[in-house]
């Protein structure tokens, strides 16, 4: 029987996997969840660059933010990566949800993101 982390790890691998097939070269907008923050950037694969990140540590964020680890840091955050991602401008990503449902923050930041302008 396999552990948490190592089916965690499969089902990461298989999102990324369908997401470089059918990403056509635009940059991938990844999620990383902790118990504590929550953690977005926007990735060149092609080059191996990231293009612009944002999380709930950043000290725009930090002061305005009850705690990291609810879906109000998650919409920060995804507004906050979207900003930066049109300002270099990126405006076409696709969602790179790693091993986590989409629901609750991970849904929260991708809405987040999409209001604030950046399409997937």
């Amino acid at each position: 029987m396999m552990k948490p982390k190592e089916l965690f790890e499969r089902r990461r691998q298989r999102v990324r996997t369908r997401l470089r097939a059918t990403s056509n070269g635009r940059p991938r907008l990844s999620v990383f969840r902790s118990s504590k923050h929550i953690y977005a950037q926007v990735i060149d694969d092609a080059q191996g660059l990231t293009l612009t990140a944002a999380s709930s540590v950043d000290k725009e964020l930090r002061g305005q933010l009850k705690t990291g680890a609810d879906i109000e840091a998650a919409k920060a955050v995804g507004t906050l990566v979207a900003q930066r991602a049109l300002a270099k401008g990126v405006s076409i990503v696709v969602f790179d949800r790693g091993g986590y449902i989409y629901h609750g923050r991970v849904k929260a930041l991708a809405d987040a993101a999409r209001e604030a302008g950046l399409a997937f």
